[in-house]
């Protein structure tokens, strides 16, 4: 095992330690021998058996066999989501022939971020994942459940899900992903005719015939952004079944791998196998391993977020100094959209995460000795799922990459260190994403230019006021003043100053997700403004240093010149209502900073220390 990533997790034990040990009695308090409906009266069991055929009756009559919670978040606008339409009733077959149940125990909202992005749904997307949680937890609170099946994909989704889940952690549980879509046209291609869009010389016609060819039918969308690098996080986890996270929609693989998921889950069952509940099942170094997976194949920052926020439902405490330490000593492992130009599609067929986890592994950079949903020890990841002669199995997987320029090794890596990088510095503490950046974006100095908003600088941008030098100062997008939105918009027209040469980076309080790429861009900023960040005293033509080697961001303004300036309070009220945002009103005033996960949950933080 690596030194440094020994240490790191050491750390995590350490102060995790009260909180980690008053979870785990937790679980156990709720742990019960025997089905958990035994615990209903004879009423209760009628209404939560009443819409089920005579044969299911019968089962859950007997107090002998499982009956398993499905949570789903299908809906059919959300294409990474529109194929759970099929999969409760395929799992209730599956589950029946072994002598289990299943009901679908309650659905909860996924939002498309590709759909809301710049628009005032977006700034619904942060706080939607705890909605998500809080929606998981209502459907598992029936207490008729003796394990769940969790059918999650996209951005706040799983991590919501998971957040639930591990409110109910004496429960089983695996997730059950879908699978992407095919590849539609190159992502090279896509961009290309994006940026001509924001310059005029591609048609509003033209382009959505391109968004259309790119994303194209149901499944995750291929690059590598917050959806995808879910799947890789639950594999690393050993929450998913073993590299199955890419195997294409409505084919019959990934049929016969949901199926494969529900057996599975019988496995972790009392009375059906060794009982692991998913609270005992994931612990520090689970987490640890999964901050590994996200800066070894350049996943989405979003992560810096929400692992935090999940590790804290398990009692586990993280923090951007572990994930900074991590990422200085991780190779960088992949290279797909927006960090290269692959998708996920070929990532699969370079070999996916049994290349990945086994070479992490060769370098002594995850840990071995974990539990997961298909027995101890993630060397049982090094395997890749197929059907041969009509039966489902796993024969082992590639330990070398398929497709070098997709995949690489630990011995020669695309970077010596992961994709992200912790920025320090007088305006506070920000996560950067360095694994697409070229040399000339590690540094940048130049004056600042202030917006509140990235249509403020859209439009100074059509009125060519941009053609210079600068660092966009993007800021009141964070947790508390808007509820975080992407801020997507922002990389059009700042990738096409760079492609003319300029040098410009991005400061903000906001996100930019796994879909931020080549600008330079110190994101989910803390404190932010809203909260009285120095942020909130930037003025234009202020000098800023953006310093990638040496992790710092600095306001070159003396001390005494801050402290005489007055915090900037905008009017926020255009950000407070339409489009749903007025019932969310009470999680913005109570929200933590990023750093904390982003979260209104406290779980078992109160106890801590």
């Amino acid at each position: 095992m690596h030194e440094v990533i020994r240490n790191v997790t050491d750390r995590i034990i350490e102060r995790s330690a009260p909180t980690r040990a008053l979870y785990l009695e937790r679980i156990r308090a709720a742990s019960v021998h025997g089905v958990n409906r035994q615990r209903l009266g004879c009423s209760n069991l009628a209404h939560a058996m009443a819409p089920m055929n005579e044969r299911e009756k019968n089962a859950l009559s007997h107090m002998t066999q499982p009956n398993i919670g499905i949570v789903t978040a299908y809906n059919d606008m959300l294409s990474a989501h529109e194929p759970y339409k099929l999969y409760p009733a395929l799992i209730k077959r599956t589950l029946m022939d072994l002598g289990a149940t299943a009901q679908v125990a309650g659905g909860v909202p996924a939002m498309c971020d590709g759909v809301t992005q710049s628009q005032p749904g977006m700034e619904l997307s942060l706080f939607s994942r705890d909605n998500i949680a809080m929606g998981t937890a209502i459907a598992l609170s029936h207490n008729v459940y003796d394990g769940a099946l969790y059918l999650g994909i996209c951005d706040k989704i799983v991590p919501g899900l998971l957040i639930g889940a591990l409110a109910f952690g004496h429960l089983p549980a695996l997730f059950v992903p879908a699978g992407p879509m095919p590849s539609g046209i190159s992502n090279a291609e896509k961009a290309k005719i994006r940026q001509g869009y924001a310059i005029g010389a591609v048609s509003e016609d033209a382009l959505l015939k391109a968004e259309a060819a790119s994303y194209h039918s149901s499944g995750t969308c291929t690059f590598y952004g917050t959806a995808n690098s879910n799947q890789m996080l639950l594999e690393m986890m050993g929450l998913q079944l073993p590299n199955g996270s890419f195997v294409n929609t409505n084919t019959p693989l990934r049929e016969a791998l949901t199926q494969e998921a529900a057996r599975t889950l019988l496995t972790l069952i009392e009375g059906r196998g060794e009982y692991k509940p998913i609270g005992g099942l994931i612990d520090e170094r689970s987490f640890v391993n999964a901050i590994v997976g996200l800066m070894a194949t350049g996943g989405s920052t979003n992560h810096t977020i929400h692992l935090i926020a999940m590790a804290k439902a398990a009692g586990i405490w993280l923090n951007w100094d572990d994930f900074d330490a991590i990422s200085k000593v991780t190779p960088l492992l992949c290279r797909m959209y927006p960090n290269g130009q692959a998708d996920v599609n070929h990532f699969r067929d370079a070999g996916g995460m049994s290349v990945v986890i086994s070479q992490l592994l060769e370098g002594g950079l995850v840990h071995s000795d974990v539990e997961t949903v298909v027995g101890r020890g993630l060397e049982r990841y090094i395997v890749e799922p197929s059907i041969s002669n009509g039966a489902f199995g796993f024969m082992s997987g590639a330990r070398l990459s398929r497709n070098k320029e997709v995949i690489s090794s630990v011995a020669e890596p695309f970077s010596d260190e992961g994709g992200l990088k912790l920025l320090c510095g007088n305006l506070g503490r920000s996560i950067i994403k360095t694994s697409a950046l070229k040399p000339a974006g590690y540094l940048i100095e130049a004056d600042a230019i202030v917006f509140e908003s990235q249509e403020e600088l859209q439009s100074a941008f059509k009125r060519g006021e941009l053609e210079r030098d600068f660092i966009a100062v993007v800021r009141f997008q964070g947790p508390k003043a808007n509820g975080m939105p992407e801020l997507h918009g922002l990389m059009p027209p700042l990738g096409l100053l760079q492609d003319r040469g300029f040098h410009v980076a991005v400061v903000t309080d906001g996100r930019m997700s796994g879909a931020s790429g080549k600008v330079p861009s110190a994101i989910h900023l803390t404190p932010e403004a809203a909260k009285g960040g120095i942020l909130a005293k930037v003025m234009n033509g202020d000098r800023m240093r953006l310093d990638v080697e040496n992790g710092t961001l600095e306001l070159l303004v003396s001390a005494e010149e801050l402290e005489s300036r007055t915090l900037l309070h905008p009017d926020l009220s255009g950000n407070r209502h339409g489009f749903g945002r007025e019932l969310f009103s009470t999680i913005r005033a109570s929200v933590s900073s990023a750093e904390e996960g982003g979260s209104i949950f406290d779980t078992v933080g109160k106890e801590r220390g």
